[in-house]
């Protein structure tokens, strides 16, 4: 993990891609950004398990996608607000990897064998970000040489078998990946307090990419095509989800260097599709009841993005710059059945519509001396459109509800500023400040959802989220050690809650009935939230064998309701944890034998908008031991949760908890060239 340090001034750094993709602007060493190289990875099976190693990074409810239904694989940065939608743009190489309907991310998709690393740029993303980078951006790099195989098996049915490898083929390159996944997998509530509705959360996954990098001039361009696949039990007997889709993308980029500009020109399209039954839980957990079959919940996104970057070498100064512009649209439905009587589901629902932003911007910077100064500036302007709800009578084929959404529009201008100074020693100082925004998902906007009693109704006038904040950093790096240092204050204006607006058991209008035990709440713009926040983050190298890492994330965020929901001012964010904590060790204990040793800890958090059901603190501890067979070939085996922590992840309105997984023993192999 390595905070990004500024390019030399002098000369153009010597950059090797085989893919199209333009190399890390110069400006970003001004922000908050941190790299996870192939070494954080490799000891990871998951991605967003990965990024959970930053403290700063939200994984909505605690559960990783070992677990979690695909519509809850939302994630956030710096613990702000953390939502199923999740506030941060995820890219592999430029292509945005957000589901075109819902905004969350299928993690599956790309197993961290398939990645040489990634960057978490945290705080709004203005430049080539737009749209969706509201607490940071994460952007991932596809692998371009040399290939691995990992093949596991673990408790509870656990295999996995994952394999990813590059070709040359003439002039060339064939890049490809490929997953598969199957677990029993675990009940997720547990004691007496599990009754015989409650059933373990099985998983079985699919995925696979192929990318062929080709030559054409000065230029590389770059086709790839993937798709996915997951199957996964919800934990109650009668609801399980499904969420498949397919990616293409076509991307063209030239270097920059120093007598001719650099470029990329990149069009991609996502298709993806979601069901998922949802149920009613009796007071005893003996039973359930079909509640909700979202049948298919077909979403089409597709974009195209070009970048134009020139950089100047003058003396010891260098300037960089790049011109932009990007589009992006998406269009969905939801196609549901619900209210269950008489054995049978009696209505049908079909909701959706279509978004669409479109920006342009301009980004900069300047390095002299220990001096560096980068910013930009971008203005986009969304759309809403051809929004609709039809509910019928599935008897008689006749309406019960038929609304039309108006249209609606607007214009967004964001910018960020950043600069950083070099003092000397292996220090450096920075400051920044920066605005950003995230239009509401059709998910948000258009689909009404339950998980076991509680409804969550959605909301067709949603506003976009905005947020502004200002940031401040110290960082040494010597010859054994690193510590970096951040300061934060962040305001999220109109920021999309779920805002509890009634109790069961009841009956209301649009929602229809809510069990006893259960909440209605709806998605709405409810004030703003301000956080602010300390993030450490250091590394110590005590022998050439044995390394400790340390890393923090303390927030502090607030809601203000304002008039639109005034019970939720002073109150912290739902899921939004207030500290947390990671910790870990690496022992090179012998040629072939290396240990690792990883803490987690969190701090509470809320499961809900009205702070009244807590999810307690608690932490894990993982052991990893890898023992090198030969250069190629490694054996390791693996415990997670080793002391088997009881870690909450939901919590009903009956106080009945669900928790994150027990303790996992794992083994497999991997080879690497």
């Amino acid at each position: 993990m390595l905070q990004i340090p500024p390019p030399p001034p002098t000369d153009l750094p010597e950059v090797v891609v085989t893919g199209a993709r333009l190399p890390p602007a110069a400006g970003e060493a001004a922000f908050a950004v941190i790299r996870l190289d192939d070494r954080d990875l490799r000891a990871e099976q998951r991605l967003d398990e990965a990024l959970a190693s930053v403290p700063a990074v939200s994984l909505f409810r605690r559960t990783s996608s070992l677990a979690a239904n695909p519509t809850t694989q939302g994630i956030s940065l710096r613990a702000i607000a953390p939502s199923g939608a999740g506030r941060t743009l995820v890219t592999l190489d430029g292509a945005p990897l957000n589901d075109p309907f819902g905004g969350w991310v299928i993690w599956s998709q790309v197993p961290t064998e398939s990645l040489t690393g990634l960057d978490i740029v945290r705080g709004a993303g203005a430049g080539p970000y737009g749209a969706g980078a509201l607490t940071g951006v994460i952007q991932l790099r596809e692998r371009d040489m040399g290939w691995t195989v990992d093949a596991s098996v673990a408790e509870r049915g656990g295999a996995r078998l994952s394999a990813s490898g590059a070709t040359n083929v003439g002039a060339a390159r064939i890049v490809a990946s490929g997953l598969y996944e199957t677990s029993d997998g675990y009940v997720p509530v547990r004691g007496a307090a599990a009754g015989a509705a409650d059933t373990p959360l099985d998983l079985q996954v699919r995925s696979g990419a192929v990318r062929a990098d080709l030559p054409v001039g000065p230029a590389v361009v770059s086709l790839r095509a993937s798709a996915f696949e997951e199957d996964r039990g919800s934990g109650l007997a009668g609801a399980r989800s499904t969420a498949s889709g397919n990616a293409l993308s076509a991307t063209a980029a030239v270097q920059p260097s120093a007598d001719r500009p650099g470029w990329r020109l990149q069009a991609w399209r996502r298709e993806s599709d979601l069901a998922n039954t949802s149920v009613a839980v009796a007071a005893d957990r003996a039973t359930t009841t079909p509640a909700n079959d979202q049948y298919e919940t077909p979403a089409t996104g597709w974009g195209v993005n070009a970048a134009l970057r020139h950089v100047t070498l003058s003396g010891v100064a260098r300037v960089e710059w790049e011109l932009g512009a990007d589009a992006r649209f998406t269009e969905g439905e939801t196609h549901e059945r619900f209210r269950y009587m008489g054995g049978q589901f009696t209505r049908d629902r079909i909701a959706g519509g279509e978004t669409s932003v479109m920006g342009l911007y301009a980004e900069g910077s300047w390095t002299h001396g220990p001096w560096l100064v980068a910013g930009g500036l971008r203005a986009d302007r969304w759309e809403s459109a051809d929004g609709h709800r039809l509910e019928r009578d599935l008897a008689t084929g006749l309406p019960t509800l038929d609304e039309t959404d108006p249209d609606r529009s607007g214009e967004v201008v964001s910018a960020r500023l950043g600069v950083r100074r070099d003092i000397g020693g292996g220090q450096a100082l920075r400051a920044a400040a920066y605005t950003g925004f995230r239009p509401a998902t059709l998910n948000e906007l258009h689909r009404p959802f339950r998980v076991g009693n509680d409804l969550t109704e959605a909301n067709a006038a949603l506003e976009p989220e905005t947020l502004s904040g200002v940031e401040a950093g110290w960082s040494w790096s010597g010859a054994r050690a690193s510590l970096t240092a951040t300061a934060f204050w962040t305001r999220l204006d109109q920021a999309i809650v779920n805002v509890t607006i009634g109790t069961g058991p009841a009956t209301f209008p649009r929602a229809g009935f809510v069990p006893a035990g259960g909440v209605l709440r709806q998605r709405q713009n409810a004030g703003t939230i301000e956080a602010t926040g300390i993030e450490l983050d250091g590394r110590l190298t005590l022998t050439d064998a044995l390394s400790l890492r340390a890393a923090l994330s303390l927030t502090d965020a607030e809601v203000d309701g304002g008039s639109a929901a005034a019970q939720l001012t002073g109150l912290r964010p739902a899921q939004a944890p207030r500290f947390s904590a990671v910790a870990g060790a690496d022992w090179r204990a012998t040629d072939r034998l290396t240990l690792a040793a990883d803490l987690r800890w969190e701090s509470d958090r809320f499961e809900d908008d009205l702070n009244s059901r807590v999810l307690d603190a608690g932490g894990t501890v993982d052991l990893r031991a890898d023992w090198s067979l030969t250069d190629a070939a490694v054996l390791w085996v693996a415990a997670s949760n080793l002391f088997d922590a009881e870690i909450e992840v939901s919590e009903t309105g009956t106080g009945v908890a669900g928790f994150a997984p027990p303790r996992t023993l794992a083994a497999g192999v991997r080879f690497t060239r």
